[in-house]
């Protein structure tokens, strides 16, 4: 008997002890409850402060950016109002061509452009660079640079005219309404681009079409219209035709 009553006083002793420990552990859990939500709530103070300032910050920068939206103007006006937006470009060749260099060679791209707005305005460029699009780009404001006036006479050219670049030359003669443009290649595309729908052309010499456009730019710069010739003559355009 007084062993079996040992028994169970140990037995009641683990019991209270497992029932403060159990006691012990909720406590610290509801400890460790309070700190994270005294922690959170700090946080979340934080946070809400520093959203705060950053708005303030950003606030009078988003006022600075309206008032420039509202300054600039829609971009539709800008292209309109832009110079040579009516203007179109026609890529006549695009070569590979090397520099020879101390290093070996250079490699790099030419493109040859023609630019006109179809009114009496053409011009030829020439760019070149390490990449095809660099090269047109730089082409293209070549040949808007040095775009010239073609005097145009009932949709074609005044008289018959001769030009020559290098080894190449072409003539250009006056035609009459349906004929079209009789021409080819490079030459076409320059006299095509200046607005000219009825003439006949003839091709001499180098194939180069760079060539062949620039004397077609030196034919039609060396004409000149009937009022100037007139004025050289000191008669008028009437007796002058008559």
């Amino acid at each position: 008997m007084y062993a079996n009553n040992v028994k169970l006083r140990k037995v009641d002793i683990v019991e209270e002890q497992e029932k403060s420990e159990i006691t012990e552990a909720q406590e610290n859990v509801e400890v460790t409850e309070t700190q994270e939500e005294a922690v959170e709530e700090t946080v979340e103070e934080t946070v809400d402060e520093a959203a705060e300032e950053a708005v303030e910050e950003v606030a009078p920068v988003k006022k600075l950016r309206a008032r420039k939206r509202s300054e600039r103007k829609p971009r539709k006006e800008q292209k309109s109002d832009a110079p040579g937006s009516d203007w179109t470009e026609r890529v006549v060749q695009i070569s590979r061509v090397t520099k020879v260099v101390k290093g070996g060679k250079k490699l790099s791209f030419r493109a040859v452009v023609i630019a006109g707005d179809q009114k009496g305005h053409v011009g030829v460029g020439c760019g070149k660079s390490s990449e095809v699009i660099g090269a047109i780009q730089k082409a293209v404001v070549d040949a808007r640079k040095n775009s010239i006036e073609v005097p145009i006479f009932n949709t074609t050219i005044p008289h018959i005219s001769t030009g020559r670049s290098g080894a190449g030359s072409v003539v250009l003669k006056p035609a009459s309404k349906g004929t079209g443009v009789i021409a080819g290649g490079a030459v076409r595309s320059v006299l095509e681009l200046a607005g000219i729908e009825n003439i006949l052309s003839k091709s001499l010499g180098s194939k180069s079409p760079l060539n062949a456009a620039r004397a077609t730019m030196n034919a039609l710069q060396s004409m000149k219209t009937f009022k100037v010739a007139a004025e050289r003559r000191g008669i008028t355009v009437k007796e002058m035709l008559s």
